[in-house]
């Protein structure tokens, strides 16, 4: 009888263990899949912010029909979020333009807080963004 309940314990620690293992794997990618969504949100954000630029006259702070005043350094990340550092941050991850506006489109890049799919470098999501529309690439 004590080597069948010695044989229960040990197959009751071995179930268990297994469980904790599996829940810790799918929190983890439940928060990098989360991660990736509010990047990608937040991008959004910018994107909009950054076709409002576009279409506002000059005489209004905006672009008139161009992108060419988002530059790739602060002043130009500026005139879409009121912060006066680049990259702006805030608890998803950090947003910068990474690729300085022309007339027809500006590059948006966010990188997230966790470490994405290749389990080394965090999450990286980059947006062009153009008068009507917006496409995304994610990275990792």
């Amino acid at each position: 009888m004590g080597q069948q309940q010695l044989l229960l314990i040990i197959l009751g620690v071995i179930v268990v263990g297994i469980a904790v293992a599996v829940g810790i794997t799918m929190f983890q990618d439940n928060a990098v899949s989360a991660n990736r969504d509010a990047v990608v949100n937040d991008l959004v954000n910018l994107a909009a912010r950054a076709q409002q630029y576009y279409r506002r006259p000059t005489s209004l702070g905006g672009g008139q029909n161009s992108f060419a005043g988002l530059s790739g350094d602060a002043s130009g990340l500026k005139k879409l979020v009121n912060t006066s550092v680049s990259p702006w941050v805030n608890a998803n991850g950090s947003y910068r333009i990474s690729v300085a506006g022309t007339d027809s489109s500006v590059w948006l890049e966010g990188t997230g807080n966790e470490i994405g799919n290749d389990g080394s470098a965090k999450v990286r999501v980059t947006m062009e963004v153009r008068a009507t529309r917006q496409a995304t690439t994610v990275e990792n």
